[in-house]
């Protein structure tokens, strides 16, 4: 029997053999709160094209950025202006110290 083929990470991105899973260093929150700061009137359409993801992936995770208060956003017309929270501080434990802006500082670089 066969193992099922899994599609492949974009180019750039390498399964490793030993482990045999592919995983990333950022989470997708991370990305997506990444385009949000470098461009805060960026269309959902755009974050999820840059972070290859769906839309509707993309949806949740502004809505699970919001709800931690780590974002936030207001409408102008038809289009959403987003503010990302700056002294908010990480949210894992392990993490704790760095402010928001910290991070995003050096992912923005």
């Amino acid at each position: 029997m066969s193992q099922p083929t899994r599609p492949p990470y974009p180019e750039g991105v390498e399964e490793h053999p030993a482990i045999g899973r592919q995983w990333t260093f950022l989470t997708n929150h991370a990305r997506v709160l990444v385009q949000i700061a470098r461009d805060p009137g960026i269309r959902v359409r755009d974050i999820a094209t840059s972070c290859l993801l769906t839309e509707r992936a993309v949806q949740r995770i502004i809505a699970d950025l919001e709800a931690a208060g780590y974002l936030s956003h207001h409408r102008v017309g038809r289009s959403n202006v987003y503010r990302v929270i700056d002294g908010k501080q990480l949210r894992h434990p392990a993490d704790s110290g760095p402010t928001l802006a910290e991070l995003l500082a050096v992912l923005l670089r």
